[in-house]
């Protein structure tokens, strides 16, 4: 229980940082998952302070938690350019490329983000990783063809040497997406090349988005027992 509580202060440390970029009158992607809460949940204390911001939010569990602390939200399209994103990772590697979407977001998460002229990602030191792939990657992919469009992904991953498993998340009752999607959590482990890997996940039909974030994250703001690090772009 403690080491969880103190992950959870890590993850508050890292959002607290992260409202340092923040500056009024900028439009903001308020990202999903646990980190990104914290985030919402002290920006709306800001707001409630005087903060004037406008924001877009990248699930309908963070607009529904940034509706009830009275963050003035509106649309990616009445607010098509946004000045920053702030989101959580499942994993940051030291070229600051991503593995998102654990909470099944990502499809909006990665719309939002490319809105973005700059995001940063946030996240308890336990993210940090070597090398993508030791966090299953999530891939997104419509419910029409499952079985075709899966037997598509495992075909290319094999020329990887990924060994899988792929399982459709939720199994006998799959895990919806705001999208109305499935997803395909791939137990790929290390992941020598996420760019052609991306590419390649890409092109399949029936593939709708993956957690891949390559060269949207700028800086990383992560919390960890002695303290706050910020890497890549630091103002």
């Amino acid at each position: 229980m403690a080491e969880n509580n103190d992950s959870e202060g890590q993850k508050r440390e890292a959002a607290k940082r992260a409202l340092d970029l923040v500056e009024p009158g900028m439009r903001l992607g308020l990202g999903s998952g646990s980190t990104a809460r914290h985030f919402v949940d002290l920006l709306g204390e800001k707001i409630a302070n005087g903060l004037k911001v406008r924001c877009v939010a990248t699930s309908e569990a963070t607009l529904a938690q940034a509706n009830g602390l009275g963050i003035p939200m509106t649309t990616l399209d009445d607010m098509p350019e946004l000045d920053l994103t702030v989101d959580g990772a499942d994993e940051i590697d030291p070229k600051l490329r991503l593995i998102k979407g654990g909470g099944g977001a990502l499809l909006r998460e990665k719309i939002v983000a490319a809105a973005s002229l700059r995001m940063a990602v946030i996240a308890d030191v336990t993210k940090l990783v070597p090398r993508l792939g030791a966090f299953p990657l999530p891939i997104e992919v419509v419910p029409f063809g499952l079985a075709a469009t899966r037997r598509l992904v495992e075909r290319a991953v094999a020329d990887f040497g990924l060994p899988g498993p792929i399982r459709l998340r939720g199994d006998g009752t799959p895990f919806v997406t705001d999208g109305g999607h499935y997803i395909l959590d791939c137990s790929f482990g290390a992941i020598s090349d996420p760019e052609r890997l991306a590419a390649t996940l890409a092109q399949i039909p029936g593939v709708v988005e993956h957690g891949l974030f390559i060269g949207y994250a700028q800086t990383a703001i992560v919390a960890g027992a002695e303290g706050v690090e910020v890497f890549g772009q630091t103002n």
